[in-house]
């Protein structure tokens, strides 16, 4: 389920620009059209600095603008409008508490007129604002402004009481209680798991018909409870200007950070051990990917990089990519590098994708100089080793001269999955019910006609596929009709033969012990309705040895 919208709050700022913003390049009126896009905007120009014409510097900044704006965007939106410009400038922010504020509690409240002044005027009113211009109290703008604001105020405050019935309320909760509660939705999950299993035999249709109603409100509440963990990524996003600000500045380099998706959502555990990975990724996007101004005009592309973080869903999972328009990823200096580390043989045959999979070893740069960014080995293999712990997988692209792009595959939520059951001799195992494309039968014939090669024609294409008893070393002789359940990940599929297909599962996932962290082929555990546990298969893992026989095929 999406998160209920935030309630719009009004914010009153005044900006004033540095004397010298114009002249950096700076144009206000894209800053104030910035305001406009975060929500309902009263802006007016305050010109009581502005000198006599003759003594105007025509470089200089000397306009202040008071701005009220009602929005559903956090403070931090407003002050990231100004990030680039708040040095030597006067920016005041603050929150309007009461909407319906007269003329002479703005005034004052905003430090434009002192409140015995606003007193003495108001004992001899008829008009306050029109008394206070005539006194020489206040100049006609602060008077337009104050007014302006006013009447802001009082059209939110109406249009607010009119939408009122359709408000949502909201209410904080401590993280550990959503944790909490997930634990506890993941045990009625499996003890609804048991009920079932134990009703298969009874012809009562009256207890399967409290079953399968116990079933419904079991997954109506996991679908409930896992919605309430999710968070727009946008939250996260929003850190990397900043960063992206100051890396740009260190390292001499013009940077333009661009998002798109920030309102798509994961779970809140995923987002908080994302930071890091893509952290690293932006850094290695600035420092190695991206050049500098002299070298990018030289090349023919405009001097300022860009770097673009976009988020979108892919079905069950998230898509994260990470992209700049700079050089690209130096293919040669990459091989040569591995082979000077022995992580490939001279003259290898690699794919694009293998060989850029050599950046996440540990150890592994390409940087010619260590440098408090890069150089020492550090970062990528931090971010596979993060996003193998949320069984997620990683795609590079890139192209010489235009720049690389890393994306990040990861499931919605690290709680409970939709599987697919399947048998491999005694033992039984979960597949992600997202990772399964379709299943087809491997006849005993169809077997011995393939006996030593490990490629099926699914439509006229050959897909790898593993045997999971010789994986898994299974003793017991195989089915007479075994199931080849056919997965994918990105744009790489492989089959998996298995004895049978026993049918969907609501798998709670339970995470596996330290002593079993380094098995690659299982990314966790789940408890099946009679109490056994099933291991969760790892599709990326299975994928890639699958991939690694396609690949010996071509070779050969």
């Amino acid at each position: 389920a999406a998160a209920a919208p935030a309630a719009p709050i009004t914010w009153r700022f005044r900006v004033r620009l540095a004397a010298e913003a114009m002249a950096m390049g700076t144009n206000p009126l894209l800053l104030l059209a910035e305001l406009r896009d975060l929500g309902e905007a009263t802006i007016v120009g305050l010109t009581d600095t502005v000198p006599p014409l003759e003594e105007i510097d025509p470089y200089a900044c000397y306009l202040a603008w008071d701005v009220v704006l009602t929005t559903d965007q956090p403070r931090s939106a407003i002050e990231d409008v100004f990030i680039f410009v708040r040095d030597g400038m006067d920016l005041t922010i603050e929150r309007v508490e009461n909407p319906e504020a007269r003329l002479g509690e703005i005034l004052t409240r905003r430090g434009d007129v002192a409140p015995e002044t606003i007193e003495d005027a108001a004992a001899r009113q008829p008009r306050l604002g029109t008394m206070l211009v005539e006194e020489g109290a206040l100049s006609e703008d602060r008077l337009r402004s104050a007014l302006a604001e006013q009447h802001h105020l009082r059209t939110e405050a109406v249009a607010a009481k009119a939408a009122a019935p359709a408000a949502h309320a909201s209410i904080r909760v401590a993280a550990e209680r959503l944790d909490d509660l997930m634990d506890q939705v993941g045990e009625l999950v499996i003890a609804q798991a048991r009920l079932k299993q134990l009703i298969g035999g009874i012809e009562d249709l009256q207890i399967k018909a409290i079953a399968e109603e116990i079933e419904r409100l079991a997954n109506g509440l996991r679908e409930t409870t896992m919605g309430i963990r999710m968070l727009p990524i946008g939250s996260l996003f929003g850190r990397f200007r900043r960063l992206v600000r100051d890396l740009s500045r260190d390292l001499s380099k013009e940077v333009e950070l661009t998002t798109e998706g920030e309102e798509t959502e994961l779970d809140k555990t995923v987002i908080e051990r994302l930071n890091d990975p893509l952290v690293h990724i932006v850094r290695n996007s600035l420092d190695h990917g991206l050049e500098t101004a002299e070298e990018r005009l030289r090349t023919g592309k405009p001097a300022q990089g860009r770097v673009h973080l976009s988020a979108r869903h892919a079905g069950t999972q998230v898509r994260i990519s990470i992209r700049d328009d700079g050089r690209g990823l130096d293919r040669d200096r990459i091989r040569a590098k591995a082979e000077d580390q022995g992580l490939i043989a001279p003259g290898a045959r690699l794919s694009d994708q293998d060989l850029f999979q050599l950046i996440f070893h540990p150890g592994f740069s390409t940087a010619r100089a260590v440098t408090s960014l890069s150089g020492r080995g550090v970062g990528m293999d931090v971010v596979k080793r993060t996003i193998d712990s949320l069984r997620g997988t990683i795609e590079v692209d890139s192209t010489p001269g235009r720049g690389a792009e890393i994306t990040l595959n990861l499931p919605l939520t690290l709680a409970i999955i939709d599987g697919l059951l399947v048998r491999v001799g005694r033992g039984r195992f979960v597949l992600p019910l997202a990772a399964v494309e379709e299943c087809v039968e491997l006849s005993p014939e169809a077997d011995c006609r393939h006996e030593g090669r490990t490629f099926l024609s699914i439509r006229g294409e050959l897909v790898p596929y593993l045997r999971l008893r010789e994986l898994f070393a299974t003793a017991t002789p195989p089915d007479p009709f075994q199931k080849v359940v056919i997965i994918s990940t990105g744009e790489r599929r492989v089959g998996l033969v298995v004895d049978q297909v026993l049918g969907d599962h609501q798998t709670v996932i339970k995470s596996l012990s330290k002593l079993h962290a380094d098995v690659g082929a299982f990314s966790g555990a789940t408890i099946l309705g009679d109490g056994t546990v099933a291991l969760i298969l790892d599709v990326g893992h299975l994928v890639s040895s699958g991939q690694s026989l396609d690949q010996q095929r071509s070779a050969g």
